[in-house]
């Protein structure tokens, strides 16, 4: 079993700054890639941000150069720095994670989501 948290999110102005944390935990053998997504209200889960455990990085374009995914093998914690936020960006951030495990093989794992609310 693969438990997926997040943390870091919170209220803040718009130009203003965050950074989310999500760490892996459990019983598996490798992760692969790691990402967050997001789901605004009324709006579709989209993309964010993915990195593999290699380090290459996929970013949706409304994301590019704001934000930046980043990784901590060894802790098996994903990152996101959000600059310049946008009332946009505001929606629940969720950690994905692909794990490969002994019983279930390799699969995806989400995390209950953490709120990111920019103000204008």
């Amino acid at each position: 079993q693969v438990q997926v948290v997040e943390s870091g999110g919170g209220l803040v102005q718009a130009g203003g700054s965050l950074r989310l944390s999500c760490a892996a935990s459990g019983s598996f053998i490798s992760i692969n890639v790691m990402g967050w997504y997001r789901q605004a209200p009324g709006k579709q889960r989209e993309l964010v941000a993915t990195i593999t455990s290699s380090g290459n990085t996929d970013y949706a374009d409304s994301m590019k150069g704001r934000f930046t995914i980043s990784r901590d093998n060894a802790k098996n914690t994903v990152f996101l720095q959000m600059n310049s936020l946008k009332p946009e960006d505001t929606a629940v951030y969720n950690c994905y994670v692909v794990a490969r495990t002994t019983v279930g093989g390799t699969r995806g794992y989400w995390g209950q989501g953490t709120q990111v609310t920019v103000s204008s």
